[in-house]
């Protein structure tokens, strides 16, 4: 018996909205991220076949944590006469008086513990962004993947090994000493930087952008921030903020992507604009400049541009300058080159990004070779073009960049390419 639509529709998007806060508060009544996630799903099942007969609570997520909590417990109790081990978990879950938040506040706090868990010095780095990103954000392996240029089986890997560590070294759920808090830092800003970056652009599926993914970034980055106001916090907080102001006209009605330079730079959310240019401002009176800093000044310099041809590029070539030493990595560099062509031509550019599309790295990244069909395009080199174009649309998953660059071909076959003006 299946439940109705409408309230299938419910706990899908409840599902959607909830999942992830309700899983950190059952971690940290649990203490075991296997018994925390098939409680939470058990949870769900059962809200399914409760909620069709009463509704659905006023406080869901409540509900889910304590429901999910007893089943717990009670999964627990079954399995206790044939392990000692197991009764005396179950007989510390029932002496457990931790309280069950029903307020954003509280939840707030046990997704920052649950951040902190997985970011714990203890782990690797790259295991505990892909455990946070993971546990914390609900990203699936494959969009993790995307993130670190990796595969999906080698980060499902990485998280497996991470929750082993974190069983066998009993590391605690709970925020670290303040003076700990720095060792911990890089991991969690790239995290929310990652999370953020899937929300801005999705790496699979037919919407460009996650809302609910780049608000949680810009949220937790919040939270840190109230908590340790490093200038990269702050760095980093500016530069999604200068980012996500542009969120209405990235894509169409329809939901086709929008170029930065065909965007209707009247919508843009100016008070943000401003908030996050201040934030980047900040972090570079700071002391220590870091790469999510200049980031933020380089979305600072397109933000406050007029029009897009009165955009600096030569400022932003020279930030990238600075960015490629603080962060000298194959991403950074293929932006460096596309802001060179913007200041300095095409040709200039495809010099530069030409040898990048055979390194490990980026062979396999879609922007790279869109990008150089992109210039190749503004030469009038039609079957460059066309080459790198299909080359990109058989590297990405993402729905809107598909239709794009399927439009890029169909305009290469059906009128030819000039050179831009």
């Amino acid at each position: 018996m299946h439940a109705p639509a409408t309230l299938r529709d419910q706990i899908d998007a409840i599902y959607r909205a909830e999942s992830r806060r309700v899983l950190a508060t059952l971690i940290r009544l649990l203490r075991d991220f296997e018994r925390a996630e098939d409680a939470m799903q058990e949870a769900f099942v059962a809200a399914v076949e409760a909620w069709a007969s009463t509704g659905v609570p006023a406080n869901p997520r409540s509900w889910l944590v304590s429901t999910g909590r007893f089943k717990a417990i009670d999964a627990a109790r079954r399995r206790s006469a044939f392990d000692a081990a197991t009764a005396r978990i179950t007989d510390a879950l029932y002496a457990a008086h931790e309280p069950i938040p029903d307020d954003d506040e509280a939840i707030a706090d046990d997704r920052l513990r649950l951040i902190f868990l997985c970011c714990h010095p203890a782990l690797p780095l790259d295991a505990q962004v892909a455990l946070t990103l993971r546990e914390v954000c609900g990203l699936t392996t494959e969009a993790i993947a995307v993130a670190f240029l990796g595969t999906p089986s080698t980060i499902a890997q990485r998280i497996v090994r991470a929750k082993q560590k974190i069983r066998q070294a009993r590391i605690p759920y709970e925020l670290p000493e303040f003076g700990a808090l720095h060792a911990r830092l890089d991991a969690i800003l790239r995290v929310i930087y990652l999370v953020f970056n899937e929300g801005y652009r999705a790496s699979a599926g037919d919407t460009l952008v996650r809302r609910d993914l780049t608000a949680e970034a810009i949220r937790l980055c919040r939270l840190v921030a109230a908590l340790l106001p490093d200038p990269e916090v702050h760095g980093l907080l500016g530069l999604m903020l200068l980012h996500d102001a542009r969120r209405d006209t990235r894509s169409s009605a329809e939901g086709e992507l929008v170029l930065l330079e065909d965007q209707d730079r009247s919508r843009w959310h100016r008070a943000q604009i401003a908030e996050g240019a201040a934030l980047v401002q900040r972090a570079l009176r700071g002391g220590r400049v870091g790469a999510y800093a200049v980031q933020g000044a380089i979305a600072a310099v397109h933000a406050e541009a007029p029009t897009a041809d009165a955009t600096d590029w030569r400022e932003i070539v020279g930030l990238y300058d600075v960015l490629l030493r603080l962060d000298p990595s194959p991403v950074v560099a293929l932006n460096r080159a596309v802001a060179v062509a913007m200041r300095d031509g095409p040709a200039a550019g495809l010099a530069l990004i030409t040898p990048m599309l055979t390194s490990p790295a980026l062979a396999t990244y879609a922007l790279a070779h869109s990008a150089a069909g992109e210039l190749t395009r503004r030469l009038g080199d039609v079957a460059s073009a066309r080459a790198h174009y299909e080359r990109a649309l058989a590297l990405t998953t993402q729905g809107a960049e598909q239709r794009f660059l399927a439009a890029r071909l169909a305009a290469l076959r059906h009128s030819g390419a000039t050179p831009d003006a």
